[in-house]
């Protein structure tokens, strides 16, 4: 089939992709094949795709489609989750749009809406991922929130509740007073802020003398319960057994002695709030204070906080620093720089909160979790990762599961009365029913005495779920899918949420299979642009895929994407790399006009230079792939790609197709053309998982296949022998030769047509005289004995050439240009060897470096004794 004359990819990826999903390429069923399983982390189901979607499921997708392609069943399942803070946020804000507050609604009005929301919104980013060219599984779509899944949650609840593993009780928490919701002690963001450091002074209590505490949030006084000093502090023995006055409040407040206050610090005086800092919670309890929560859920102050109450903290902290001043209680404010607790979601600055609420036990779960990354069972991708994995799992803290909110998994558990206790968990409310009367011993309760607890999980209570989930291994852990698809093969994540997701799902894994939930971790780094800057919306710095791929091609952006993205490594991203991905398209796709634009001949013959040129790339696969594979096993990416990249327009279109292309006008032999097709449908299979849609349209322009002869299930090239290392080096060698002589042509003036004799000492030239012959139009290569007059010489590795230019040249002109060089080089030498003369750098430079010195002073020798060699010649 003859190609247009210009690659267009909006008239090619729409087409294949259909082809692809109407042929059911991407879909898998359990068979003889080995498994290869791959699932997707689920972006937000409300979510568009920005550039780190993209990045990650492009390193998917190659991952798939090259295992499909190596004959493994790949099944690569896509799913969304129901992201519980940020899509309640935005219903939220819908509704507030619409003049309704979430507190008129009921739960069921309120999840009828977000359902609505979800429906409208949800599964963009899926159909997004289709023009990227995702070889999902589409037929097994997952949405956290789907009843299966939902089912398995509860499931897996009960269950961990029943093994003591899950519990209720009251701990200080992170509270968001956006979301009005807890967050885990892992979504907190600790960000540097310009505060003040206040000096209060508090009264002792029945004399005129005081003590002065430091504190940046002079608001929570009216939570303090104790004042603390450390016992050996001598400052302050006159406080033992003492009281004194809150200022402002003027509640009277014990004076506490704990060798946890650090005498060093601050005033060495410590005020107690036990309610809202975790630390004061601790000397609280140790201690028995009381504890006075002073603010609401949005972290206005409560009637605890007297005259403030119901004014946001942030505005109380300026006005009761004026009343402190003008009723002498303040001693000074300095400005001071600390780290602040900020919600990841909202950016909200987190409230320490005692609230009651859902816990799950990490410590035990962690056990196996950790030895199997830190024993490498779990192979994570780069290495450099298992440092910041082993930091969290060894300093875990149990997870706050529970969540207020209402769109998200409802947790399963049910109270049937007004204690703490008074509650039991089950899979249903008819469960709950039964278990309720057989705890209490009363058969009067009725189903409508009993609700279920209003919150929900975690949405991460779910996602850790999600490579046993998505196969239905929670609700059925022996059915035939999760057995032969689990555990998954890789997973491609961000390092961000190495312990949100990876750690748990490592946790969930091992306590419910046995088993490691995946083989290994690859973690993306982050797409920053240029200038270095983490792409985002709000600096406008961050382009749309879309609109990118609508530009240049979905193919050309893969490629622009994977050639400067080391695993778990940050890269800039410039549209540049996107036009390198088209240029690449374009080469591509011309080769391929070039090979099919040939007349071919049934009657010519091989010429010798196409049949050492395709004996040379016979070898060159075999070598090339074989270091593919080998890049490609060991996860560096990037090099696998460059090292295609440059098998394609270095070695196939620059050398392979210039020395097989027939003379203008000429014919090539049938022999040639087919040995060319053949090696680029190679280079197509190679191509193929890097870029689909470009790769399946040459793939059917070549000749007429059938469905099952498509490129997305064909196989990957493999060979079982080793690559000859003669004919590798061989060419090698001559396409030095050959760079040399088109070097001289150059920098003489001489005309490529103009041919010229190639002269040698060299009794044992590795050069390929064929190829040469062509592609440098030369002569044969002479051997001589002696250096003929009025010849430039050069080396190509340890032999040394001549071309002989008597006539061809303005002598005088060129011996001024080798002095001038001469004189170039020979200071570069003074340079060298000045850095090799100093004993200092010999002794503590790496070896490796003195001996690139060492190379650089030999080759700057070699040189100078060239050119004064040819400035003797030509004189």
């Amino acid at each position: 089939m003859e190609i247009p004359s210009k690659y267009s990819p909006s008239e090619i990826e729409d087409k294949w992709y259909s082809y692809w999903i109407e042929k059911g390429f991407f879909h898998s069923t359990p068979d003889h094949r080995t498994p290869y399983t791959v699932v997707i982390p689920p972006p937000n189901v409300t979510g568009v795709l920005h550039m780190g979607h993209m990045m990650n499921n492009t390193i998917q997708d190659l991952l798939v489609r090259r295992a499909r392609m190596r004959g493994f069943n790949a099944c690569w399942v896509p799913g969304t989750d129901h992201a519980s803070i940020a899509t309640e946020a935005k219903v939220v804000a819908r509704l507030k749009e619409q003049g309704i507050k979430k507190t008129d609604l009921t739960r069921e009005e309120f999840l009828k809406h977000a359902w609505d929301w979800t429906h409208e919104h949800g599964g963009i980013i899926l159909e997004q991922l289709k023009k990227l060219g995702a070889s999902c599984d589409w037929q097994r779509t997952k949405f956290t929130m789907d009843d299966d899944m939902n089912q398995g949650v509860t499931d897996v609840f009960v269950d961990l509740y029943r093994k003591g593993l899950i519990y209720r009780g009251y701990r200080m928490v992170n509270w968001d007073p956006e979301a009005l919701t807890t967050v885990s002690d892992e979504e907190v963001v600790y960000v540097e802020q310009q505060g003040k450091l206040y000096y209060l002074r508090y009264m002792v209590e029945g004399t005129s003398d005081y003590v002065i505490v430091a504190t940046t949030r002079p608001e929570t006084i009216f939570g303090d319960t104790a004042m603390c000093i450390n016992p050996a502090d001598e400052r302050y023995s006159h406080l033992h057994g003492k009281r004194v006055i809150v200022p402002i409040v003027g509640r009277s407040i014990p004076v506490i002695e704990d060798d946890y206050v650090d005498i060093e610090f601050g005033t060495g005086c410590l005020k107690v709030t036990p309610a809202h800092d975790v630390n004061d919670k601790m000397l609280g309890e140790k201690h028995h204070l009381d504890v006075i929560d002073i603010f609401n859920d949005d972290a206005s102050l409560n009637a605890n906080g007297m005259h403030y109450a119901g004014m946001d903290r942030f505005v109380v902290r300026k006005k009761i620093e004026k009343e402190l001043a003008e009723k002498g209680l303040l001693e000074k404010v300095e400005n001071y720089t600390n780290k602040v607790g900020t919600s990841e979601r909202t950016k909200a600055v987190i409230e320490p909160k005692v609230s009651l609420q859902w816990f799950l036990k990490m410590e035990d779960l962690a056990t196996d979790a950790l030895k199997a990354v830190m024993e490498d069972e779990i192979r994570f991708v780069p290495e450099k990762f298992k440092n910041t994995y082993r930091y969290w799992m060894e300093n875990v803290h149990d997870w706050s599961i529970s969540r207020q909110l209402w769109w998200g998994h409802r947790i399963p558990a049910y109270y049937y009365g007004t204690s703490i206790n008074d509650f039991v968990v089950a899979h249903t409310k008819e469960e709950a029913l039964t278990l309720a009367q057989e705890k209490t011993g009363n058969k009067n309760l009725s189903i409508d005495s009993i609700t279920q607890d209003p919150d929900a999980l975690d949405t991460w209570f779910s996602s850790w779920l999600w490579p046993m989930s998505v196969f239905d291994g929670v609700r059925h852990p022996d059915n035939d899918e999760i057995k032969y698809y689990y555990p998954t093969n890789d997973l491609v994540t961000a390092p961000d949420i190495i312990f949100f997701w990876v750690a748990r799902m490592i946790m969930a894994g091992y306590h419910y299979r046995g088993v490691r939930p995946f083989k290994n971790v690859y973690f993306t780094g982050t797409v920053r642009d240029k200038l270095g800057r983490k792409m985002s919306k709000s600096l406008g710095n961050s382009p749309d895929p879309i609109k990118l791929m609508e530009q240049y091609g979905a193919d050309s952006v893969r490629l622009g994407m994977l050639l400067t993205a080391p695993a778990g490594n940050d890269f800039p991203f410039d549209t540049d790399l996107c036009k390198q991905g088209a240029n690449f398209c374009n080469k591509i796709w011309n080769a391929f006009r070039l090979v099919q634009g040939f007349s071919i001949s049934d009657t010519e013959s091989v010429s010798p230079a196409a049949q050492k040129a395709g004996d040379w790339f016979d070898q060159r696969l075999i070598e090339a792939v074989e270091e593919i594979d080998h890049l490609y096993d060991e996860f560096r990416l990037s090099e696998a790609l460059m090292a295609t990249y440059k098998l394609v327009w270095d070695d196939y279109c620059s050398w392979y197709l210039e020395a097989i292309k027939p003379p203008y006008g000429q014919s090539i032999a049938r022999q040639t053309y087919s040995r060319a097709i053949s090696h680029f449908e190679i280079l197509l299979r190679l191509l193929h998982p890097i870029m689909p849609f470009i790769t399946e349209e040459l793939w059917h322009a070549i000749r007429e296949r059938k469905d099952s002869e498509a490129l997305v299930v064909s196989s990957w090239p493999s060979w079982d022998k080793k690559a000859d290392e003669k004919t590798i080096k061989s060419f090698a060698y001559t396409a030095e030769l050959i760079a040399s002589i088109r070097g001289i042509r150059a920098e003489k003036g001489l005309s490529p047509k103009e041919q010229l004799s190639v002269m040698t000492h060299s009794k044992n030239a590795m050069v390929i005289d064929e190829i040469a012959e062509k592609l440098a139009n030369i002569s044969p290569v002479e051997k001589v004995n002696e250096k003929p007059s009025g010849a430039v010489s050069f080396m190509v590795q340890t032999d040394e050439y001549f071309i002989p230019l008597s006539g061809m040249i303005d002598s005088e002109a060129e011996i001024e240009r080798l002095k001038k060089d001469l004189e170039y080089t020979q200071g570069f030498l003074a340079s060298v060897r000045k850095k090799l003369s100093n004993e200092r750098f010999v002794s503590s430079a790496p070896a490796q470096v003195v001996e690139i010195e060492r190379k650089k002073e030999a080759d700057a020798l070699s040189k100078i004794a060239t050119i004064e060699e040819t400035i003797k010649s030509l004189s």
